[in-house]
């Protein structure tokens, strides 16, 4: 298996998504691009901690919805989850990482000409709603994915792969 050399440090942030599912499919997406972590926050479903606080049969159900397209990359890639992602954001920042929005905006980068830097933390947001325009102007860029049909946009595990991707390989 050929392994690449990466030197790009990217941190996704996984804001308010709803679905199980799509917490387990951005999982293994990390982990197969290799992500250096992924954090989960707000009301995004998270596996099981080691100390978890929450309900055990619902933390075991949220778990499983998730291990179903994770297959098992939940246990291999770096994952935290932490409630407030403004907090989150600042610590990163603080730690020299620059922070991009996945979001269509008047001012966003098109994807084709974004330049990465070496320290990048990547902001999706909720299945619906997208990235919070609060949580857009505490970054410091937005970069967005040009459309060629007549949908206005991907589905988030979609747009986190082609974007990861290109973080990670361009």
């Amino acid at each position: 298996m050929i392994r690449y050399n990466l030197v790009r440090r990217i941190v996704l942030l996984v804001h308010n998504l709803r679905s199980c599912h799509n917490v387990g499919s951005i999982l293994r997406t990390a982990e197969g691009l290799g992500v250096e972590s992924v954090m989960l926050t707000g009301y995004t479903p998270y596996p099981l901690l080691e100390n978890d606080s929450r309900i055990t049969h619902e933390a075991k159900k949220i778990n499983q919805r998730i291990a179903k397209t994770a297959l098992g990359a939940e246990k291999f890639v770096n994952w935290q989850y932490q409630a407030n992602i403004m907090t989150t954001i600042q610590e990163l920042r603080n730690h020299g990482y620059k922070i991009f929005a996945l979001e269509q905006t008047t001012n966003s980068i098109s994807l084709p000409r974004f330049h990465p830097p070496n320290m990048l933390a990547l902001v999706i947001g909720n299945e619906v709603e997208g990235v919070e325009q609060k949580i857009i102007d505490f970054c410091d860029q937005s970069i967005e994915i040009p459309m060629q049909g007549k949908k206005e946009s991907f589905n988030v595990v979609q747009a986190a792969a082609m974007s990861l991707y290109y973080c990670v390989f361009c």
